[in-house]
């Protein structure tokens, strides 16, 4: 890519553009844009006027939000009209839906009319629904056309059409009532009625469907299109399986910065400010720390107890560590279990006895090692090695519950499980441990 980069930039500046032309038509345009993103802004925009209108439509669809506004922002009003009519529906609403409401009124006032109705239908659609990812250009047949009928159709809106593998049939109220595949219309006798042939078992996705709830939809049938529809069943739209990969790799990313304690952001790391990155670690940052207090005071309402047998806190690190990591391993298994909806709130009995159980292998085994350091290597005395020991079994069991249970029960109250992740859970799982492990230190050592 690096070759290819530089070979298109000297072709820039030597300005041999019939010759850069015919390269660029020569190349995918997912390749294109690529090339482009590691360009300079005034060379990306010189590039992007070379290439046929029909290309730079496909390559402006793969560039990256902020290089899409700088190009529609330099184009004339009619050029970017140009641009956002050739783009496919779903596109042109998602690039729109990131511009100011005034540049999307003026880009919206020089394209076609059609073009207009279609972004403003997906744009109503509420975020991340079915509706606000689908496309409508899809190919749609009537029930009563014969298939050398519907073949001519399809001959004449291929080009237009998002894909054409799977054709939607639809009554005189244009409701889905059934699909074809294109390949088993070219086996089909020319003469037999669509409605004779039709498959009528059709899945399809709401509207209003989360797009979540979309993406796991194709992962159950896997399908490379899926049929969007209204309340009363109208055909408006298809998902096609390129826009669920991009649905799984914005939840998937949004899910890791969650679990990191980052509010989520929708911009590329290189392309975010200082400024940015600080607003969106900052506040929890400030809540996990607020929340650290009560460790704080834990510790200090044991002063006394710590005076007397000062080598116990010498060992809190290592007890509030190992519990922050156990929690921290089964809040992110239960956290990709109820994403793929492997768990839900109603197995959490199951669960909790399951992490139980492996609290106490590890626990135990955990116990059984730091015991033989603890007497082998720092000579500790055998009852505060055992009040230690104790503890990280405890510690391990609060926390592998305690890692199970908040995700399950955020995703009952209807918040996002990786909220409850690593730092949230380890907060909790700190205070707790260090109860347990003065309370015991006292019974024991009798503090």
């Amino acid at each position: 890519m690096e070759e290819l980069r530089e070979e298109i930039k000297e072709l820039l500046e030597t300005k041999q553009y019939t010759r850069l032309r015919q390269s660029l038509e020569e190349m995918n345009a997912a390749d294109i844009a690529a090339v482009l993103e590691e360009m300079k802004e005034e060379e990306l925009l010189k590039i992007f006027r070379i290439l046929p209108k029909d290309t730079a439509a496909d390559v402006f669809a793969y560039l990256e939000v902020d290089n899409q506004q700088y190009i529609i922002t330099m184009l004339s009003d009619k050029e970017a009209g140009v641009i956002i009519d050739n783009l496919m529906s779903d596109d042109a609403a998602d690039f729109l839906d990131e511009m100011p409401a005034n540049v999307v009124k003026r880009l919206l006032s020089n394209v076609s009319p059609e073009t207009r109705r279609e972004v403003n239908d997906l744009l109503r659609y509420p975020e991340d629904s079915a509706g606000s990812i689908m496309t409508v250009e899809y190919a749609d047949l009537k029930e009563n056309l014969t298939v050398a009928e519907a073949i001519e159709r399809i001959r004449k809106i291929a080009l237009d059409r998002e894909t054409v593998n799977i054709c939607y049939v639809l009554d005189s109220g244009r409701r889905l009532v059934g699909t074809v595949a294109l390949r088993y219309l070219l086996l089909s006798d020319p003469q037999d009625v669509i409605g004779d042939i039709m498959n009528e078992n059709v899945i399809s996705i709401h509207t209003h469907t989360d797009q979540e709830q979309a993406a796991a939809q194709f992962q159950k049938y896997g399908f490379t299109a899926m049929p969007v529809v209204d309340n009363e069943n109208r055909l408006v739209g298809i998902i096609t399986v390129d826009d669920i990969v991009e649905i799984l790799q914005e939840e998937a990313t949004e899910d890791i910065e969650k679990m990191a304690a980052v509010m989520p952001s929708d911009r590329p790391y290189l392309r975010t400010s200082v400024m940015e990155g600080w607003k969106k670690r900052i506040p929890w940052l400030l809540l996990l720390m607020i929340s650290s207090t009560f460790t704080s005071k834990i510790i200090s309402s044991f002063e006394d107890a710590l005076s007397v047998c000062v080598i116990l806190t010498a060992y809190i690190p290592m007890l509030m560590d190992t519990g922050g990591n156990a929690g921290g391993q089964a809040s992110a298994i239960i956290i990709r279990g109820l994403s793929l909806n492997e768990v839900a709130f109603k197995d959490w009995f199951r669960v909790a006895g399951k992490e139980i159980r492996i609290a106490m292998l590890c626990g135990t085994t955990l116990a059984a090692a730091n015991f033989v350091k603890l007497i082998a290597m720092d000579h500790i005395a055998i009852p505060v090695a055992v009040v230690i020991c104790i503890t990280l079994v405890c510690a391990v069991m609060i926390a592998q519950i305690v890692g199970c249970s908040l995700p399950m029960l955020a995703k009952k109250l209807g918040f996002d499980p990786a909220v409850m992740a690593s730092p949230f859970i380890t907060t909790i799982v700190d205070a707790l441990s260090l109860l347990v492990y003065f309370s015991i230190a006292s019974h024991v050592l009798g503090l």
